[in-house]
């Protein structure tokens, strides 16, 4: 793993490459899932802004689960003085990178695509129509550019590994990991990479079911059920800290996104199906 690239004075972090990574694969799945289905939108557009809100949104609801932290983090970033704004500055980037929440970035990355799908409104829709339709335009771009961002929070060794294990394919966290094991020189589970692997298969997935025409929001809801599902199950070898009935904050929060995903997909079984010009043609 290597959580930092220097470049000569350039001191690059992994995490940050691996996330501008992910949001390339990501327009490039969106970008051909919209030519397939004759949609006039500009995925590097769509992808941008939900990738900001995304880092934003898990920032927030990372952060927001401590304030007492959040109140100790703020007071250190600004310890120099407003008279010195660089290394105020400075700090806040250190703070910034290590510290997300995946449920949080989901919601923020929702919001932002169902806004950016009234903008364009593919297929002519107009409304919350079309803001449903470019979610499940969506799909499988979203689970490739989680898959990808997950190997960044490996390389980074922020916190996102497994338990500790003797598996031969356990790996070892750098010394200088955002977040080091115990013991430091301990062998845990890569579940970054079980993710990722998951992630593609998912992709592939909603990839080959968007092939044919589907009820309005039902892609969606089986991306929520299916993504909650992985998320719940690998949070048992992660290390994250059981709070509630002896489950992670993560795993709650991927039981409400299973509940929800479950619900829309029956609420749209038997609703509008969206036959895009290509579907048409190939049918």
């Amino acid at each position: 793993m290597f959580p930092y690239i220097d470049i000569g004075p350039i001191h690059l972090g992994t995490f940050g490459l691996l996330l501008w990574l992910a949001a390339v694969a990501a327009t490039v799945v969106l970008h051909k899932n919209f030519v397939r289905n004759g949609v006039d939108a500009d995925a590097l557009n769509v992808v941008a802004f939900v990738v900001i809100a995304g880092v934003l949104g898990a920032k927030a609801w990372h952060e927001l689960q401590n304030p007492a932290d959040l109140y100790a983090a703020f007071r250190q970033i600004v310890a120099p003085g407003w008279s010195r704004p660089f290394a105020v500055a400075m700090d806040f980037l250190h703070w910034f990178q290590a510290g997300f929440a995946w449920f949080g970035g989901m919601l923020a990355g929702i919001a932002m695509l169902m806004w950016q799908g009234r903008m364009a409104k593919p297929d002519g829709l107009n409304g919350g129509k079309a803001a449903v339709r470019m979610l499940d335009l969506a799909t499988p771009a979203a689970a490739i550019g989680y898959g990808v961002g997950r190997i960044g929070c490996l390389t980074s060794g922020d916190g996102d590994y497994g338990i500790n294990t003797t598996l031969p394919w356990g790996v070892h966290m750098a010394k200088n990991a955002l977040v080091l094991p115990t013991p430091p020189d301990a062998l845990v589970q890569p579940t970054p990479v079980y993710e990722f692997l998951f992630a593609m298969a998912l992709a592939w997935l909603l990839w080959q079911l968007g092939k044919k025409a589907r009820p309005l929001g039902w892609m969606t809801g089986l991306y929520l059920l299916l993504s909650g599902v992985a998320r719940f199950l690998v949070e048992f070898v992660r290390v994250n800290p059981r709070l509630y009935w002896g489950m992670s904050n993560a795993q709650v929060a991927a039981l409400g996104s299973v509940v929800v995903g479950l619900i829309v997909m029956v609420a749209t079984r038997r609703g509008t199906v969206v036959v895009s010009p290509v579907v048409e043609m190939s049918s």
